[in-house]
């Protein structure tokens, strides 16, 4: 029997990414609870309790902005977080589908890393502890080898 036929019989080996994959599931945690949550107190606030709660805390006592534009600006922010954090999950569990599909190909990471870059300029650089996390698993799966039979 020859070599070729030989490793065709063997089946697959399974590689996992735990690493990877738990560090972007905390990320994509960490970015529900940052960008959703702000984009939901932000939008369910009406004008007189943004003015009495929300907008001393964002802006101080003199923000030199009136009531309606800042009540404005709020919820443009709130909206645009919404939206940072929809396209945050989506490239996220696109790179899930891939990472469990194709565990062993590196390029996998690029979609975290656009998760990464989307959730760091999408809450124009507020999250940066959040999108780092993204980054480290787009570098592991740039970096580390998996071996047959590694255990992670």
């Amino acid at each position: 029997m020859s070599v070729i036929a030989e490793t065709r019989r063997r089946p697959a080996t399974r590689i996992r990414r735990t690493a990877e994959l738990w560090l972007v599931g905390i990320a994509m945690g960490l970015s529900t609870v940052g960008l959703g949550g702000f984009s939901l107190v932000m939008n369910q606030a009406d004008a007189p309790t943004f003015e009495r709660v929300i907008l001393p805390s964002l802006l101080g006592t003199e923000s030199g902005m009136g009531l309606d534009q800042a009540y404005e600006a709020g919820r443009t922010l709130g909206a645009w977080f919404g939206v940072t954090l929809i396209v945050v999950l989506l490239l996220s569990v696109v790179g899930i589908f891939f990472a469990r599909r194709r565990p062993s190909r590196r390029s996998t990471g690029w979609w975290f890393l656009a998760a990464g870059l989307a959730c760091l300029l999408g809450s124009q650089l507020i999250l940066y502890p959040i999108a780092f996390v993204f980054f480290v698993s787009a570098g592991l799966f740039a970096l580390r080898t998996v071996t047959d039979g590694s255990p992670s």
